[in-house]
């Protein structure tokens, strides 16, 4: 098993018991922030992936900044394992449990400290829910713009952490892009700050590093965000396809006419069919592809780039166009696409949302070879994707009282994320890696690329001990996976050290 904390064992310490962690975190905690009992701690066994699952020994709920760093000393002292969670809506296993550690959560830390709309930026704890900093915002005309399925829910955080992206993304950017400086508390107890207010800050760009890090390299405590003015006009066009291979080109059709849409989503025929019933967006059932998108800007820039994506639409062959009449169907056209995951509710016992990037041209052919694997492994998948950046997210259905399902999606979810690095994608597009996809992170980089990657978290963290046994695979694991070749029983450069 993949593990940071057992190469330092030897150096240090051996793990103290879960009762003396515990007893020592009632000496900087108030004892209603200690958890411990089974039926306290066994919410926080898993994020939004519940197929991985770890019950933690003790979860500490910290309400001050002083005692995120007093957890964190403590850690180190002890060789404690700490993996730090907010509100768990990741879909990664990214906030999973160490069985041996100890589970910080930081939803208390739900605080907007400040709106400043004169230098369009607000400054939030992390607990603070992405959709809250926007309606905080909203009455300077001001929002957030990365906006993920689960903005009602998820923290900002936990956006931090992952990367998170949304359907506007395309024109607005990810959450690295919306950040402009963290606090955080590193493994040694120290207070630093990345980034700044100012267009930029000197030094390396370690704000860029920590971003999408995954809790493996400090502790957030404070976000200072960049505010935009909402747009006086948005409106969205839903096309129609007959085809995969007809929207898909439209996609790149789109990109290629100049046209950077504040928002371009996918839906295939077997998503559309299982989200309208739930939401009553008004999709065309019928259609086997559609595509939303969205301009935004002045009344006179939205009416003349909607007049032009409908023309793009129709010369790749659109069967039906809609243009949204107001703003009520404007977010009704959005509440179904960002509502495809509970649907799935609907028809299906479990889904597994795979999140895996690819280059737009290689769009219909992906879509393909999805449905060609729905009938290797057996099992249905609904396609709902960030199309205007590749960011994939088929939901694999399945029935997890039934174990060999359970199995099967599992090998389905990762021949699609094989599937996008052999296409020249990627594994994520905002998700993360977590448990999840470490065992594909063998497959998309190199040893010597991994080394470098564990080089940058033992810089940060030396003796491993932030969310520890995720994102970056041993020698081990990637050797057991088949994916590290090992000639005539020796590696290549044998000196290097292997973490």
């Amino acid at each position: 098993m993949n593990s940071l904390v057992e190469p330092n064992l030897s150096h240090a310490q051996q793990p103290f018991s879960a009762t003396q962690v515990i007893d020592a975190l009632h000496g900087v905690l108030p004892a209603h922030c200690v958890l411990h009992r089974e039926e306290d701690t066994r919410p926080y066994e898993c994020d939004g992936l519940s197929l991985y699952r770890a019950l933690p020994p003790v979860v500490a709920l910290p309400e001050t900044e002083e005692q995120v760093v007093a957890i964190v000393r403590l850690c180190k002292r002890l060789n404690v394992p700490l993996v730090a969670r907010g509100a768990g809506t990741g879909l990664s296993g990214g906030a999973m449990p160490h069985a041996q550690g100890v589970l910080m959560g930081l939803a208390k830390f739900n605080r907007i400290k400040q709106i400043d709309p004169a230098s369009g930026m607000a400054v939030v704890e992390p607990g603070v829910r992405n959709l809250a900093i926007s309606e905080a915002a909203a009455p300077y005309g001001l929002y957030y713009a990365p906006d993920p399925s689960s903005q009602i829910a998820c923290s900002i955080g936990g956006n931090v952490a992952e990367n998170s992206g949304g359907v506007h993304c395309l024109k607005y950017g990810l959450t690295v892009h919306n950040v402009l400086r963290v606090r955080v508390v590193t493994i040694d107890g120290d207070i630093v700050e990345l980034g700044s207010e100012a267009p930029d800050a000197p030094g390396l760009d370690l704000l860029s590093v920590f971003v999408g890090s995954e809790g493996m390299l400090g502790v957030v405590t404070e976000i200072m965000v960049k505010l935009i003015p909402k747009p006086a006009c948005a409106q969205v066009v839903m096309a129609s396809f007959s085809s995969a291979e007809s929207a898909g080109q439209a996609v790149t059709d789109i990109i290629a006419a100049g046209i950077i849409p504040a928002g371009l989503e996918m839906m295939d025929r077997q998503a559309v069919q299982m989200v309208e019933p739930f939401v009553n967006a008004g999709y065309d059932v019928s259609a086997q592809a559609i595509l939303l998108c969205e301009s935004d800007g002045t009344v006179e820039e939205v009416a003349h780039e909607v007049e032009h994506m409908e023309a793009v639409f129709r010369k790749a062959g659109a069967t039906r166009l809609q243009v949204s009449r107001d703003e009520a169907e404007r977010l009704r056209f959005w509440a179904g696409r960002k509502n495809a995951f509970p649907a799935a509710g609907r028809v299906s016992p479990d889904y597994y949302c795979m999140d895996g990037t690819i280059p737009r041209r290689h769009l219909a052919r992906v879509l393909g070879a999805i449905e060609q694997m729905e009938d290797e492994f057996g099992l249905r998948c609904a396609n709902v994707f960030h199309a205007g950046d590749g960011n994939l997210h088929p939901l694999i259905l399945f029935d997890s009282n039934k174990p060999d399902e359970v199995e099967r999606a599992e090998k389905f979810g990762a021949a699609i994320l094989e599937l996008c690095v052999q296409v020249g994608g990627t594994l994520t597009g905002e998700h993360g890696v977590g448990m999840e996809k470490i065992n594909q992170m063998c497959v998309q980089f190199s040893r010597d690329e991994l080394d470098a990657f564990l080089a940058v978290k033992r810089a940060f963290d030396p003796p491993g001990l932030l969310n520890p046994e995720k994102v970056i695979p041993t020698l081990a694991r990637c050797a057991e996976y088949g994916k590290m070749h090992v000639h005539g029983g020796a590696l290549s450069f044998p000196d290097l050290a292997r973490f």
